[in-house]
């Protein structure tokens, strides 16, 4: 069994405020959008004092990332290799939707030099470096709507927000979704979560 030390005691410990704060803010966020004071998933008034605590916890959780990333090097890992790059999503897509089943090896096993398989690798480029700073400046914008552009066209620039902030919320749900079920996949479905607790990889 190959065993690999992949994740330090800081990318746990972030790992595990992220995820928490990001299921916060998911939950908060559709009792917010979807329903209204009189009838709501969650009390209204509980519902924004939670989401606004948890966002402050994210805003400071991805400066910790930034900061750990660039200080440790764990960056490269989130470095997009161009070359062939097309080609090799294509070939970790075709395993993940009939491969795997199908008992082939992965195409791309994970390794000190290779963290992320090409294709988790711009997944998470785009989640961390891309949506991650889209939502949170969007979430600041409407914590100081008077910040905001009154219009925008014809259009109200405080809708506008609202819905770009929900739109960015969504992809990064869907993201969420997407990543609890490749965690799972494997010959043992629970290795990987085992992995962000111990910080042991095995293959």
């Amino acid at each position: 069994m190959n065993k690999i030390y992949l994740y330090p005691k800081w990318i746990r410990i972030w790992h595990g405020i992220n995820a928490l704060s990001i299921i916060v803010l998911i939950v908060t966020g559709i009792s917010l959008h979807y329903t209204t004071k009189e009838n709501s998933f969650i009390r209204f008034d509980i519902a924004v004092t939670l989401h606004n605590i948890f966002a402050k916890i994210i805003v400071f959780s991805y400066l910790y990332f930034i900061i750990s990333n660039a200080v440790t090097k764990n960056w490269k890992a989130y470095r997009l290799e161009k070359k062939e790059l097309l080609k090799k999503l294509v070939i970790q897509s075709k395993y993940y939707l009939t491969g795997y089943f199908k008992g082939d090896k992965k195409p791309y096993p994970i390794s000190k030099e290779r963290k992320f398989n090409p294709l988790q690798q711009i997944t998470y480029f785009i989640t961390m470096y891309v949506l991650v700073p889209l939502v949170i400046l969007s979430g600041i914008a409407l914590l100081f709507p008077e910040s905001i552009v009154e219009k925008f066209t014809t259009a109200s620039g405080i809708k506008l927000t609202v819905v770009f902030h929900t739109a960015i919320g969504f992809l990064i749900s869907l993201f969420l979704v997407i990543h609890i079920y490749v965690a799972s996949v494997g010959k043992h479905p629970l290795r990987n979560y085992q992995s962000i607790i111990n910080g042991y990889h095995e293959e």
